[in-house]
Order: structure tokens, then C-alpha cells, then sequence
């Protein structure tokens, strides 16, 4: 992959801001799944054995404009703990003197997780003065191991990457991209595309490509509504991206199934 990844990093002695992506459900505050966490695992260790003090940043859920207790990453600081079995210590807030103070008492294979970037507006805005705020918590070095997120212009995505020295891939987005990658390129057929999630805006670009290459596109999970809405078809009170209506009517159904969440969608044949 012709791309800056973890392996070519000097990180002995350097604070490291490595965005994961630790959005696992939770009920009464513990973890339901931890795949997620256990898929960053392998770049945390590496990280760890190049000498790296670790500074770790996700979101949880979609909190409404501040803090709220039920998406705090408190809890994934413990299940990580447990996983990769050796402490991690949590800041209360992801900028600010709290993260400032913890981060420069790190010692080489620490780790330090942040609390959910999300309880800052500014975070989804790719806010400036807010990417430099968790820019400055580190020594100039950024690893994205965040594939789920990759995609979203947010602070601790994109705009950090403008206030630090060096970018790289972690080991879960190296891998992504490989397989991504040779996937668009040279394909091993037939090539069917699945996609699913509840937003079609962030996605609809995807999808138009992937229909280029693919032979046929399965979309499934909450999006699905949207293109049946387009279509005309009853979607009942399910969720639907009214924005996305015009945009989806436009793409023809012809090489994708829509298979949306509880539902199978009698109305498409195969």
C-alpha cells in the first residue's frame, strides 16, 4: 500500500494520537460487543512496542450537543483494559486541562483514552481551533486506525491532520485499504457490493461507484428506506433521509436488492 503507515513511525518517546473507532453498543454501561476494540487491538500493541505513549480518541453514539452520561467512553476504557491487559488511564473530556495534564505524565507504553469527541459540537463542525486543541496534545504524530470513520470530515479525522507532523495508518486501515483497494481494481467475479447503516447522504457517492464496478449491490439496514421512498414504495413510519430522496430516485434499481433491517423486501426480485 503506497501509503504512511505505523510501520514506517520512529514513536519511541512521543506522545501518539491514534483515532479508533471504539462505537460499540452499550447496555447499563457495559459493553455488548467489543469487536470493535478488539479489531485495534494489534495497532495499539505495535504502538506499544515502538515505545509510544498512547493518546486515544473515538466518538459513541450521537450525544445532542454536550456531555451525556450514557455515551461516555468510561466503560470502554475498561473493557480495553481487560483486553489488552495492561492499564489505561481516562481523561473526563478530550480537551482542555484534564487531557492536557494527563497526557504529559505518560511514560513510553502508556495508554490514555479520551473522553467521547462527539460531547463537542465542534468535533463534527472540523472545528479549527478544536483540532488543534487535540493536535496539541500530542507530539506531532497522528495515526487514523478508524476505517469506520474515515470517511467523515470531522476534527479528529481531518482537521487534526493540519496542525501535526506526521499522518499514517494504523493496522485495521491498512488492512482496509489493501483489500479495499484490491477490490475497485481488479475484483475476483461476480463482485457484489453490501452496504448498510442508517444514512444514505454520507454514502450516496459510494454507492453510484460501486454500481460502476459491481455486479450487483445489496443495501440493506435504515438507507434502504430511502431508496424505497424514492421508488414510491411504503415505508410505513421508518426512518428516512428526505434530503436523499431526490438523489436516490435517480439511480436506477435495476443491479441493487434492497434489504432493509426486519424486512424482506418482497418487492424486489433477485
Amino acid at each position: 500500500m503506497n501509503k504512511l503507515t505505523i510501520h514506517d513511525l520512529e514513536l519511541r518517546g512521543k506522545r501518539v494520537f491514534i483515532r479508533v473507532d471504539f462505537n460499540v453498543p452499550l447496555k447499563d454501561a457495559v459493553v455488548t460487543d467489543d469487536t470493535r476494540i478488539r479489531e485495534t487491538i494489534p495497532t495499539l500493541r505495535l504502538a506499544i512496542q515502538k515505545g509510544a505513549r498512547l493518546i486515544l480518541a473515538s466518538h459513541l453514539g450521537r450525544p445532542k450537543g454536550g456531555p451525556d452520561s450514557k455515551f461516555s467512553l468510561f466503560s470502554v476504557a475498561k473493557k480495553l483494559e481487560t483486553l489488552i491487559g495492561k492499564p489505561v488511564r481516562f481523561a473526563s473530556d478530550c480537551v482542555g486541562p484534564v487531557p492536557e495534564s494527563k497526557s504529559k505524565t505518560l511514560a513510553d507504553g502508556d495508554i490514555l483514552l479520551l473522553e467521547n469527541v462527539r460531547f463537542h459540537p465542534e468535533e463534527e463542525k472540523n472545528d479549527e481551533v478544536f483540532s488543534k486543541q487535540l493536535a496539541s496534545l500530542c507530539d506531532g504524530v497522528f495515526i487514523c486506525d478508524a476505517f469506520g470513520s474515515a470517511h467523515r470530515a470531522h476534527a479528529s479525522v481531518v482537521g487534526i491532520t493540519r496542525f501535526v507532523e506526521q499522518s499514517a495508518a494504523g493496522l485495521l486501515m491498512e488492512k482496509e485499504l489493501t483489500y479495499l483497494g484490491k477490490a475497485l481494481t481488479d475484483p475476483a467475479r461476480p463482485f457484489v457490493a453490501i452496504l448498510g447503516g442508517a444514512k444514505v447522504s454520507d454514502k450516496i457517492e459510494v454507492v453510484e461507484n460501486l454500481m460502476k464496478i459491481a455486479d450487483a449491490t445489496l443495501i440493506g439496514g435504515g438507507m434502504a428506506y430511502t431508496f424505497f421512498k424514492a421508488q414510491g414504495l411504503p415505508i410505513g413510519k421508518s426512518r428516512v433521509e428526505a434530503s436523499s430522496s431526490r438523489t436516490t430516485s435517480s439511480i436506477s434499481p435495476a443491479r441493487f436488492l434492497l434489504t432493509p433491517s426486519r424486512t424482506i423486501a418482497s418487492c424486489c426480485s433477485p
